[in-house]
């Protein structure tokens, strides 16, 4: 009785169904490893970590965030802007959807490829919504308005 009641957990488990909106949320790279090299964990040992946000209206935010030599986390926006996620078809910033560059596990995992990287990525749930929004916030200013670029350069590297 006890080995049915495993096989009926077991194959519960398989079924559970991961769909699209699951991808919805904050997540956090776990590992990468590029195609031939060794893996690299993320966090607090390597110093690194990378950020998406997935906002149920597009949004979407990635940023890298390091600790400094002197203990300090350093935001580096990456980009800002928009994304899709439909039938396990993805696009981010317009650039061309691709099927099979991410890959939804389960609802708390996904992996994914960048060129010949292969990345894991945890989504994250308790992370307090002042800091998700200061980094997006950061990921914001990324995207800076051409006035202010043409200012800059004007001003600043005369």
């Amino acid at each position: 009785m006890a080995a049915l009641l495993m096989y009926a957990a077991h194959v519960n488990a398989q079924t559970t169904k991961v769909e699209d909106k699951d991808l919805i949320g904050v997540w956090l790279m776990e590992s990468m490893q590029h195609e031939g090299g060794k893996k690299i964990v993320c966090g607090k040992e390597t110093g690194y970590a990378q950020f998406k946000y997935y906002g149920a209206d597009g949004e979407y935010a990635c940023a890298e965030i390091a600790l400094s030599k002197d203990g300090k986390c350093v935001v580096m926006p990456h980009e800002y802007g928009t994304y899709t996620f439909k039938n396990g078809e993805y696009s981010e910033m317009g650039r061309p959807s691709s099927k099979g560059d991410m890959q939804l596990i389960d609802k708390t995992t996904f992996k994914g490829r960048w060129k010949t990287r292969h990345d894991v990525w945890k989504k994250q749930t308790a992370m307090p919504d002042k800091l998700v929004k200061y980094i997006i916030d950061c990921c914001k200013m990324k995207n800076m308005p051409s006035d202010i670029q043409q200012s800059m350069k004007q001003h600043i590297f005369k």
